[in-house]
């Protein structure tokens, strides 16, 4: 049975058949939580200004282990002469997760990498703390954080990560280099008002399908956009949907053409549903058609928001988002009918399944 897991802005919670355990985490802020299906263990990302900046794991989804890479406030009022974490003043907390090869990857904020084979002791990314160029990277509204991280678990020297609002990075080498890949592709844009010559910096979340070597979707400040050659072109596919403002984006995992994104209404118009009314938007031929899905969803009033990482498959198809309401809302049809799972959790910023 799919168990779902919940970052929040007062912790991580499991939701599994009904039931919420939770909050785990001391309560932190919890950005990202992903499960390691290979052992059954999960990781929690998130800290802030107040608690510091760290890493949680847990074998049994009870009991909680914290590796804390940056000291925050409350070590300086209640601890004042304990030793400072290791990255104490490089890191304000971490914003994502990822697994391949036998580690674990997390990345921070302001934008680095890190990664680690046990959970416990972490070790910065080299080349992309180093990339050149990077003072001149120009931070999203959340400041400058990277967001997402996504391997190929057949390749795993290949990875993306998604920094807002510095684009979309590549490595082809296991992160020992890295390139930027932000072009457009020479096709038409959907009524951009920005430069078209590349599809702007402020990636918001990024997916790699399964079984294709390089197909790969983002939804970006400015749309939705397709790549077929792992992100050295990208082409809008936003054509068809009622906004080209979104967080989230997911992918089938086991049809790379069908995809899901949920619309928001725009930028500075209070980034809630178009109309007021809740609808995933799902396409089935990678982004060339759109179908709004909305059975279960409130359809008049409804104003909250989905972030970034809110939004999940698992591996038989289902679909999950939480909102910042607090709510948890699945579908196991593909997104045909929805079903509200869970509801007044704090302010939800992750699900993912394991």
């Amino acid at each position: 049975m799919t168990r779902i897991l919940i970052g929040t802005t007062k912790g991580a919670f499991i939701l599994q058949a009904g039931k919420i355990s939770g909050p785990h985490c001391d309560g932190w802020p919890i950005n990202h939580v992903i499960g390691d299906p290979a052992t059954g263990r999960i990781y929690a990302a998130g800290g802030g200004e107040f608690h510091g900046a760290g890493i949680w794991h847990s074998d049994d989804g009870t009991s909680w282990s914290l590796a804390k890479l940056a000291s925050g406030k409350a070590d300086e009022w209640f601890a004042p002469e304990a030793p400072k974490a290791p990255f104490t003043g490089q890191i304000d907390c971490f914003w994502s997760l990822g697994l391949v090869g036998g580690k674990v990857l997390a990345g921070a904020k302001p934008a680095n990498l890190f990664e680690s084979t046990d959970g416990e002791s972490w070790t910065l990314q080299p080349a992309l703390a180093g990339f050149q160029g990077r003072e001149d990277w120009f931070p999203g509204a959340a400041g400058l954080v990277l967001h997402t991280i996504v391997a190929d678990p057949a390749k795993p020297e290949k990875l993306w990560v998604g920094i807002s609002a510095a684009g979309v990075f590549a490595s082809e080498d296991g992160g020992a280099s890295w390139e930027r890949r932000n072009r457009a592709t020479n096709a038409s844009h959907h009524g951009h008002d920005h430069d078209p010559s590349e599809i702007g910096s402020c990636v918001h979340n990024m997916v790699r399908a399964p079984g294709t070597p390089d197909l790969m979707y983002q939804q970006n400040h400015h749309g939705v956009f397709r790549s077929q050659d792992g992100g050295r072109s990208w082409q809008d596919i936003s054509a068809g949907l009622p906004s080209t403002f979104g967080f989230p984006i997911a992918v089938h995992p086991q049809d790379p053409l069908r995809i899901w994104t949920l619309p928001l209404n725009g930028d500075s118009a209070g980034r809630f549903p178009p109309g007021a009314s809740a609808a995933v938007w799902t396409s089935r031929d990678g982004g060339d058609t759109w179908t709004r899905q909305s059975n279960g969803l409130p359809q008049e009033n409804c104003f909250f928001t989905v972030l970034r990482q809110a939004m999940a498959t698992d591996r038989d198809g289902g679909i999950y988002f939480g909102t910042n309401s607090g709510s948890i809302f699945g579908s196991q049809d593909a997104g045909d009918t929805w079903e509200e799972l869970a509801r007044h959790l704090p302010t939800i910023t992750s699900v993912e399944t394991a």
